[in-house]
């Protein structure tokens, strides 16, 4: 069967060249044509090592899709470059990705280009550079890992069975997310109630049926019909939107009843409340489903990545214990609290002093995301003919893709040692870190696009971890099983990792 599809997928990649080399002319260049779409669908459950393979070959390639349309991979810093910065204003996630996305993202920041985009992106900007922001998150995140670390201790420790992070790890970070968001707990970690889990799921399974869509050319017809994963999706948008117009409605009524009767304790630190105040300054840019839009495109864009990340990173201590056990010094030496301190007193010493201090859990955070990212793939779209630093040619219409996961290990970049965890790499002489091209190190993109919420993600990572390895020592349940990812849009442990814990 596979030499079938390879056999195919050779005889379309020299009709396309043929096409090609007739349609476009001599005067154009185009990066070679490595494979076609049948090739990923034969590496599909290691669709990400398949393109690190072709990397190493080539910088940036193309793959087919159809003899007529195909796509650009590259791990070229000097494209990325140009992509993201140089040419910003024609590359952007373009028409087709709205299709897929508006249904639950809406006209959120994750989903548009343009005026919406710019809008989005000032308001963000301002909003993650407050001090009351920065402190409310900081306070949020201590909390939830001191209650991350309760629940570690009482179903691992106390009952020595191995436990499966990764869960705990997400539903930890949806319920700092979420309370930075709205303004309220979400209890995910210690069980939500019936409202609250419905919403969850709902959301967690409108967001796979919407990644669905990338791979199903039918879903406008389904959708038209109201059949299958497309009917599915709607039922479960219309509990998302219900939930969050609920909390929305009721953030307002609160809002309102506080400024009649002059008190001056009205929540102002959680994103909503801060956008409501903006959208009473401009009503006609700022809708009550364009809020909606806003700020949950800020839930799911921090739900799953962080957790995510958190998971490859005590994999690799646990691979690498030398690791772990140099971390857990350095938190002993940087948080001042007494010696028998429990998980909340623990987590409540946590300062950013602290945490600036812990320059090598820094490093291996970012020698994580160096070989995982939270996005191993990221598309644009490019909106006019435009030659490409390398001297090759992409046009109109056509997608450009960067890899993150296979840039990470290419030797070119990071030397003969790229595939190696080794975050000494991310040190000076004096153990400080060094700051890298963000072109090269590609985990929260770079330009103008450039993740707002990086120093946010860092310090829920750094918080979570601190209080994790101040009382925990991690092992593999089994130091031979396989670990491998699970094919998504975010990089995930696929079935999850199994970790047993022990008290230090």
């Amino acid at each position: 069967m596979e030499f079938l599809l390879l056999l195919l997928a050779a005889g379309a990649i020299l009709a396309a060249l043929v096409i090609s080399r007739f349609s476009t002319g001599l005067s154009r260049r185009y990066h070679p044509v490595v494979g076609t779409f049948l090739h990923q669908l034969v590496h599909f459950r290691r669709l990400y090592d398949y393109h690190t393979e072709l990397s190493h070959r080539h910088k940036s390639f193309r793959i087919l899709i159809t003899p007529f349309k195909s796509i650009i991979y590259t791990s070229d810093p000097a494209l990325v470059e140009h992509v993201l910065r140089s040419s910003f204003h024609n590359y952007g996630k373009g028409q087709r990705n709205y299709e897929n996305l508006k249904d639950l993202l809406g006209d959120g920041i994750f989903v548009v280009d343009g005026s919406k985009w710019r809008h989005q992106r000032k308001l963000f900007s301002y909003e993650f550079s407050t001090r009351s922001l920065r402190e409310h998150s900081g306070a949020v995140f201590k909390k939830n890992a001191a209650k991350l670390a309760a629940a570690v201790s009482k179903s691992a420790v106390n009952s020595h069975q191995a436990i499966e992070m990764q869960d705990y790890f997400f539903k930890s970070a949806m319920d700092s997310i979420f309370e930075i968001a709205f303004g309220t707990e979400l209890n995910y970690l210690q069980g939500s109630s019936e409202e609250n889990s419905r919403f969850i799921t709902a959301l967690d399974d409108a967001n796979m049926q919407i990644n669905k869509r990338y791979t199903n050319p039918f879903w406008k017809l389904m959708k038209i019909f109201n059949i299958g994963t497309e009917a599915a999706l709607i039922e479960n948008v219309k509990v998302v939107d219900d939930y969050v117009y609920k909390l929305i409605h009721t953030k307002v009524v609160k809002m309102s009843s506080t400024r009649q009767t002059n008190e001056t304790t009205v929540e102002k630190e959680d994103i909503l409340s801060r956008f409501l105040r903006e959208s009473e300054r401009d009503p006609e840019n700022m809708s009550i489903q364009y809020l909606r839009d806003i700020v949950l495109n800020f839930v799911v864009a921090g739900k799953d990545t962080t957790g995510g990340t958190l998971a490859w990173f005590l994999y690799m201590l646990c691979k690498h214990p030398s690791v772990q056990e140099k971390i857990a010094l350095e938190i002993k030496q940087a948080v001042r609290a007494d010696e028998d301190a429990r998980f909340q007193d623990f987590a409540a010493n946590i300062t950013e002093e602290s945490l600036e201090k812990m320059q090598y859990l820094h490093a291996t955070l970012n020698e994580t995301l160096r070989l995982y990212p939270a996005l191993p793939l990221d598309p644009k779209v490019c909106f006019s003919d435009d030659k490409l630093p390398d001297g090759f040619d992409i046009r109109k219409g056509e997608i450009i893709v960067y890899q993150p996961y296979c840039m990470g290990r290419m030797k070119y970049l990071w030397g003969e040692d790229a595939e190696d965890f080794r975050p000494e790499r991310w040190l000076d002489e004096n153990g400080v870190i060094c700051l890298e091209n963000p072109f090269k190190f590609t985990a929260f993109q770079a330009g103008p696009r450039i993740c707002l919420g990086k120093e946010f993600a860092y310090r829920q990572m750094k918080i979570f971890s601190t209080v994790l390895l101040r009382f925990f020592r991690f092992q593999l349940r089994d130091e031979k099983e396989s670990i491998n990812y699970r094919m998504n849009l975010t990089l995930m442990v696929d079935q999850g990792i199994y970790l047993r814990v022990f008290e230090r």
